[in-house]
């Protein structure tokens, strides 16, 4: 049950290195490598660049409806992100003493959009929105098969410019500057193994959203419908072999159901039947708040309960949704709320991708020389006890002229 619902996160020494490898070639040679390996893992054949014009032209190929759903997603991504961008403040804390917190947008982005088994233009509109309406100036896109459906969401997003690139090899062009890719102060969005591998090591040199392993959902349940929950089930499960999909419930007789409904329901082959197979099950706990504590141990990516009560309870989560109704597929387009978010435990630390990740905050101290003086014999206790005798004199230095 352990490994179930709180898998460790296992380092892929052969990944690393290899990862290790194609970002110091790019770091070192520029374009030279990073058309190099984009040719061959991304099979690049033109430019690294996507032109507005060829944007236009490939949007306009994308079907009215999907150009509507494309639409109504960003609108709601907006009205989110317009809530989450911190605000500025300036506060009095003593007689002469004032600090205030700043909110600078960062000056460029960088959005990884997947380009693996499918087109992927809702992680465009995901990361790309928040950042525009954070006040990014510029905002890079990074995809290594943009589909004419990714397309259409740069256009909509207010993308500064989209490149034909992805992998390791992408995200170190990011992450360092080439010749034709601008160097970003920030890179976010999902990717697979080498992707998220490129980005821990990128890490101390440029700023990330945070480790992304494979996706994951527990839902807590005592009265179903089971078969709501076998179609989330799979769902989830269809976007990678590696996905986890768990149920944990009090009641064996809704365990059964669900099982039975997610047999019925699940392809004869595919991602979501190798996905439940390995890393999918049924907890039986003997309580409600069994099962809850146990949802929180396992701090998922998505977390499904029946209602408010449960969701009171819950403490660890990447997103929570409540009740039956609250689909997390709907989640992952529609709601709003942003599907970039933490996995393999890491939302015991934080939340997922917001508009305020892409601003600094810059915290601003000011000093009178009477709010000095009434904090030097403070300033003066501290820095002694720590035996930093500079710092004491540094604030004698004013004081005592």
């Amino acid at each position: 049950m352990r490994a179930l619902l709180a898998p460790a996160r296992t380092r892929d020494a052969a990944t690393e290195r290899r990862v290790a490898r194609i970002v110091a070639d790019v770091r070192r040679e520029g374009d030279r490598a990073l058309v190099r390996y984009a040719r061959r893992f991304d099979g690049l054949e033109g430019p690294l660049e996507v032109t507005r014009a060829e944007m236009r032209e490939r949007a306009r190929q994308v079907p009215p409806s999907v150009r509507a759903a494309v639409r109504t997603a960003a609108r709601h991504i907006r009205a989110v992100a317009r809530r989450q961008v911190p605000r500025g403040w300036r506060t009095r804390v003593a007689s002469g003493v004032t600090v205030e917190q700043r909110i600078v947008p960062l000056d460029r982005v960088g959005c990884y959009v997947p380009g693996g088994r499918h087109p992927l233009p809702s992680s465009l509109l995901m990361t790309a929105i928040p950042a525009a309406v954070a006040g990014v100036k510029e905002v890079v896109a990074s995809c290594p098969r943009p589909e004419p459906a990714v397309m259409a969401a740069a256009l909509e997003a207010g993308v500064s410019r989209l490149f034909r690139v992805g992998g390791a090899h992408g995200v170190a062009a990011l992450a360092y500057g080439t010749q034709t890719i601008p160097r970003v102060d920030k890179i976010v969005g999902p990717g697979n193994r080498y992707v998220a591998a490129a980005k821990a090591l990128v890490s101390s040199d440029c700023g990330i959203d945070f480790y992304a392993g494979p996706t994951e959902i527990v839902i807590v349940s005592t009265r179903g419908p089971a078969a709501w929950i076998a179609a989330d089930l799979i769902a989830q499960a269809e976007h990678d072999p590696d996905a986890r999909a768990v149920l944990i419930t009090p009641s064996r007789r809704l365990a059964n159901s669900v099982a039975r409904e997610v047999e019925a329901r699940l392809p004869a082959a595919g991602p979501a039947r190798e996905a439940l197979r390995a890393h999918g099950g049924v907890v039986v706990t003997a309580s409600i708040r069994e099962a809850i504590d146990l949802a929180n141990l396992s701090a998922p990516e998505h977390l499904v309960v029946d209602d408010d009560r449960m969701a009171a309870k819950v403490t660890c989560a990447g997103s929570l949704f409540v009740g039956s109704w609250s689909a997390q597929v709907a989640g992952d387009y529609a709601i709003g709320s942003n599907h970039v978010l933490p996995t393999s435990g890491a939302a015991r630390g934080r939340g997922g991708l917001s508009a305020a990740d892409f601003v600094r905050q810059i915290t601003v101290q000011r000093l009178t020389p009477a709010g000095l003086r009434g904090i030097g014999e403070v300033v003066d206790a501290l820095a002694r006890a720590e035996g930093l005798e500079a710092h004491a004199e540094s604030i004698a230095v004013r004081i005592n002229g």
